[in-house]
């Protein structure tokens, strides 16, 4: 038995902005990425094996990592359309019979690892449905794996290592030395992927990194430079890989068998339909509660 989680934030940003006009419902309101939301997810319980489903919402965009660092990634700049949709998806996604984790102090990254942590003795593997690089981390060997749903990619553990020359558990390292411009994480001057993956690949984390390049058993180009910023940017490096390690302590109350999926709530769904304007996915669930 599979359990699968489903990152509901990147699926509602790619509905969103994937191709086609907006939408509209009668009243105003954009509602194109809910409208991808339900025709993605009813799409996922249609395959085999999809019979314990939790999707990870961020409610609320700021979190706990707003406190730590200033420049961490915020609600300025998004699209208010966006913005608006997030509680209409977790209503939608609830419609369709999914436990909806609602991330406020937490972000919905955490929601996914702490499930992956907490159930992975529990099934046979644990499915991280989301493309996104934070949760390579929580990949161990084929029982915990990511799976990219838009170009239909597993990535087990030898697939970090493929895409990104570490194990993951060095994944926050990458990060905290890359920095990542999506979530607002600046990275240490001068330090690229394939600089920080040769140096973690041998080492691991960056506190294992010898401070004199000479001290370094591979080659890297411009090692003493490199070298010589780590030494400078030591304890923002430290706050970086912080701000990047994801947390498997969200407290989740569901037990497994809460997270079997029983079908569409028959009620509710046909009144989001009719409010939004959705005809045309009034008839695609196969399962009613």
């Amino acid at each position: 038995m599979r359990l699968h989680l489903l990152d509901a934030t990147y699926e509602l940003f790619r509905a969103f902005y994937g191709g086609g006009p907006p939408r509209q419902s009668s009243d105003g309101r954009e509602v194109k990425g809910v409208h991808g939301i339900i025709e993605s997810t009813l799409s996922l319980l249609r395959q085999p094996g999809v019979t314990h489903l939790a999707a990870a919402t961020d409610k609320v965009v700021r979190s706990f990592r707003n406190d730590l660092f200033d420049g961490y990634k915020t609600e300025a700049g998004m699209d208010p359309d966006i913005l608006e949709q997030f509680p209409l998806a977790e209503r939608a996604l609830e419609a369709l019979g999914v436990v909806v984790w609602k991330m406020e102090e937490f972000e919905a990254d955490d929601a996914l690892a702490t499930g992956a942590l907490g159930f992975s003795d529990e099934v046979e593997q644990v499915v991280i449905l989301t493309p996104d690089k934070d949760l390579a981390q929580c990949v161990v060997g084929d029982r915990v794996v990511m799976f990219d749903r838009r170009r239909g990619i597993v990535i087990d553990e030898g697939g970090v290592w493929e895409k990104f020359g570490i194990g993951p558990e060095s994944i926050p390292d990458y990060l905290g030395l890359v920095g990542d411009t999506a979530d607002g994480i600046p990275g240490v001057p001068a330090w690229g992927a394939k600089s920080a993956s040769t140096l973690l690949a041998r080492y691991g984390h960056l506190d294992r990194i010898p401070p004199n390049a000479r001290d370094w058993a591979v080659k890297v180009r411009g090692a003493e430079r490199l070298a010589a910023n780590l030494r400078e940017h030591r304890g923002e490096a430290d706050l970086y890989r912080q701000l990047a390690t994801l947390r498997r302590d969200v407290p989740l109350v569901e037990s497994l068998e809460d997270l079997r999926w029983q079908g569409v709530r028959r009620d509710d769904f046909l009144d989001l339909c009719d409010e939004f304007g959705f005809d045309e996915v009034r008839n695609r669930p196969h399962k009613w509660v």
